[in-house]
């Protein structure tokens, strides 16, 4: 077993040992309005449920030389987004989504995506995705490293309204068909996952 202690590695040996490890992380495809209305749209794969009473999401959000990422700042100043599961056929349009565009162009532009309108927020969500939270912030926790600068947004997002696709959900019993769904994992550098083969055990009592 090799032992290494984090404070002893660089913030980049940090990361490489944990996005290698903690695998595989789903993908939020978050979409978000900024105060002109340009849509934002970016890929975020530090991303997990919180709880479901209330329904919590997070998603944790890396600053780039201390600045918010234009998604954080509209998240903030309107409260509002939405967050997509990325499944097979969307990964390609999910990659071009993660270009670092200035705050007043679209990463829309670059895709073939299409936009529909949302119920409860007013940030639109995507067509060509299968499965869509619009969601409101909840909380936003800064999370500071030694030297005290802010280096990661953590926003925990309420679940206002769910959208499935027909064919991912059975309805009557509340079940989300994964198989049909194809959700997509990041791994580790530009490596990326589909669905593995799955396996069950009876829960002890």
């Amino acid at each position: 077993m090799i032992t290494i202690h984090a404070e002893s590695i660089s913030t980049i040996e940090n990361y490489k040992l944990l996005t290698g490890s903690v695998v595989p992380r789903p993908i939020a495809m978050v979409t978000s309005l900024s105060e002109n209305g340009v849509l934002n749209i970016a890929p975020f794969s530090y991303f997990n449920i919180v709880a479901s009473d209330p329904p919590i999401l997070s998603v944790s959000i890396a600053r780039k030389q201390g600045q918010m990422k234009d998604t954080t700042r509209n998240i903030m100043n309107s409260k509002e987004l939405v967050i997509h599961i990325v499944h097979e056929e969307m990964t390609e349009q999910m990659n071009h989504t993660a270009a670092n565009l200035p705050a007043d162009q679209s990463e829309l532009d670059l895709t073939d995506l299409h936009t529909v309108p949302s119920e409860k927020v007013a940030v639109p969500g995507i067509q060509e995705s299968l499965v869509r939270y619009e969601c409101q912030l909840d909380q936003h926790v800064a999370i500071t490293n030694d030297e005290g600068i802010i280096v990661q947004d953590l926003l925990l997002v309420r679940v206002l309204c769910y959208h499935f696709d027909e064919t991912v959900i059975d309805h009557e019993h509340m079940y989300i068909l994964t198989e049909q769904l194809k959700p997509v994992a990041r791994l580790a550098g530009n490596n990326y996952a589909g669905l593995a083969q799955q396996f069950s055990f009876d829960r002890p009592s």
